[in-house]
Formats: structure tokens, C-alpha cells, sequence
């Protein structure tokens, strides 16, 4: 697989946490930017590979969150890539950073 792979399922599988974990009203009103990505490769994936994802919410510090994102060949669990991304927590209404309230921190805990 290509290293463009890897960083959209850190993407995708973020995107997709948040909109699990979060209810429409809740992200009507907030969104996240993304402020830095580091991603370390252990083995590749290959075609036709079953990719197993793992996320979760590393920390929490004032307007940001640490995610870390694990995938696994589902064949052998070999870890294929480790990432950690920090993201700033945004209010829709005034485009600005702002503390994650605890509502979003429960959310993730």
C-alpha cells in the first residue's frame, strides 16, 4: 500500500470516531483542525490485506486532543503503522479555537 493509504484511514477512522461518539447538535457546533501528524510505518499492507484500526484520545489539554491511531493486519496482528495527530478544538459559530468543554471530553472517555 501506498503512504497516502495509511494517512487517509488515520482520517477516516477519526472522522468517524467523532461522528460516532458525538451527536449532530454537538457537531453542528464544533469541528476540529488538524495541527501536526506523525506517523510511524513497522510493515506494510498489501493488497487485499484486512486492516484492523484502532483509535483513541491519547490526552486532553486545553484546546487540543491527542489521537493515536494503531492499524493491525487482522491476519497475523502484526502492527502495520502508529500515528499520533494532534487536533485543536474549534467552535463552528466563531471559526476560533476554544477549551473542549467536558460534555466532549465524557464523550471519549
Amino acid at each position: 500500500m501506498n503512504n497516502v493509504h495509511y494517512v487517509q484511514w488515520v482520517q477516516d477512522i477519526a472522522k468517524a470516531h467523532w461522528q460516532s461518539k458525538a451527536s449532530i447538535d454537538i457537531q453542528s457546533r464544533y469541528s476540529w483542525f488538524l495541527l501536526s501528524h506523525f506517523i510511524e510505518y513497522k510493515s506494510a499492507a498489501f493488497l487485499n490485506d484486512t486492516i484492523n484500526i484502532k483509535t483513541y484520545i491519547d490526552k486532553a489539554e486545553g484546546v487540543t486532543y491527542t489521537r493515536i491511531v494503531e492499524m493491525y493486519n487482522a491476519t497475523t496482528d502484526k502492527l502495520l503503522a502508529k500515528s499520533e495527530t494532534k487536533w485543536c478544538f474549534i467552535n463552528a459559530k466563531t471559526e476560533r479555537p476554544s477549551r473542549i468543554p467536558q460534555e466532549i471530553v465524557d464523550l471519549f472517555n
